[in-house]
């Protein structure tokens, strides 16, 4: 069993990948997916842009043609060379085509690039249980990964960073790779020539007043305020920019809920939880509305909302135009879904 941790993953992908025949990358993360996926594909191949070196696959013709994907991972290249399968997974299962793929060799490797998976989704114990696979986790960064993200970009722009400033950028990032890497160039542009970066420049460029509507919105959803949710998304998600925001804002609470809410069921106190609100970021004024969250939310349902946000996120990512119309639909969702407290909170 080949089951490769979230924080196991670099040091995997820079020495174990040869000797498997195929790669899962899966999880709440959609933008640690995406750099994965690109980290092992360029493994793979010489050339991701070339069509014959890299064949994309759709998750739902799979389903449709299941011996589609044998056909292709057993292919030899026609003009020598390296050849692998990206599969996009979808939504149909292609657990049973990716079984019969396991049993024999294959001439080009394969990468399923897929969303979050619980642990007894059938893809992933098809992945898990076979010696030729890996099934790569991809959750939002804890803070050591956060941090080593932060120094590794400061010093390929030749920044230094302040220790006050360095933990200040920790509570804002993490949630998804691809934006905390953009947040860091943008502020690595901004401080070019000042040589450090300060509490003050993260707070210019990092940080700004949408940041507490989005809050306000997040928590709107998590305690299932309908009214409330309505009058932020007229009021604060006006365009693409603000609409992805409020979405990887909403998936990194989600995340953190999740955990908490676990840590909660193996023993863990409310008090204890809630004292650690400002070691992760989060506002000592939004006490009472996450202490409601965790009280009627259980983690069934925020296992749920950490995978819609994370769909939501990915969909937005790729279509921006439709960033604002995606917020407001995975919002719904989770409010809907958390609007009335669940029964013994479980």
């Amino acid at each position: 069993m080949v089951a490769v941790k979230s924080h196991e993953a670099e040091r995997f992908l820079s020495r174990d990948l040869p000797g498997f025949s195929l790669f899962l990358v899966f999880g709440a993360d959609t933008g640690l997916i995406s750099e994965r996926v690109r980290a092992i594909v360029k493994a793979l191949v010489d050339d991701p842009a070339d069509p014959f070196q890299l064949v994309r696959l759709a998750g739902d013709e799979i389903a449709r043609d299941p011996g589609r994907l044998a056909d292709e991972a057993g292919t030899i290249p026609l003009f020598g060379g390296r050849r692998a399968v990206l599969v996009d997974a979808g939504t149909k299962t292609i657990a049973p085509a990716v079984e019969s793929l396991l049993d024999g060799p294959a001439a080009s490797p394969v990468v399923i690039e897929a969303g979050a998976l619980k642990k007894d989704a059938p893809l992933r114990k098809v992945v898990e249980r076979s010696r030729v696979a890996a099934a790569i986790e991809c959750y939002p960064d804890e803070e050591r990964d956060v941090l080593r993200l932060i120094d590794g970009e400061m010093a390929a722009a030749g920044l230094r960073i302040d220790p006050e400033a360095r933990q200040m950028l920790v509570t804002l990032l993490g949630a998804d790779r691809l934006a905390s890497r953009s947040e860091l160039a943008k502020l690595a542009l901004y401080a070019r020539g000042e040589g450090h970066v300060t509490v003050e420049t993260i707070e210019a460029v990092v940080t700004d007043a949408s940041a507490v509507a989005s809050d306000a919105l997040v928590d709107a959803a998590f305690t299932g305020d309908l009214a409330g949710l309505d009058a932020g998304l007229r009021r604060s998600v006006t365009n693409s920019g603000e609409a992805g925001t409020t979405l990887s804002a909403a998936l990194r609470h989600a995340v953190w809920l999740h955990r908490a809410k676990l840590d909660l069921a193996n023993g863990g106190s409310l008090e204890g939880v809630l004292s650690q609100l400002a070691r992760h970021g989060i506002s000592f004024k939004r006490k009472g509305a996450i202490e409601r969250q965790l009280r009627n939310a259980g983690s069934e349902a925020l296992f749920r909302a950490v995978t819609r946000l994370g769909e939501a996120v990915g969909q937005a990512r790729r279509n921006p135009d439709l960033a604002q119309s995606l917020a407001g639909r995975a919002l719904w969702s989770v409010a809907l879904a958390l609007r009335a407290p669940r029964p013994g909170g479980a």
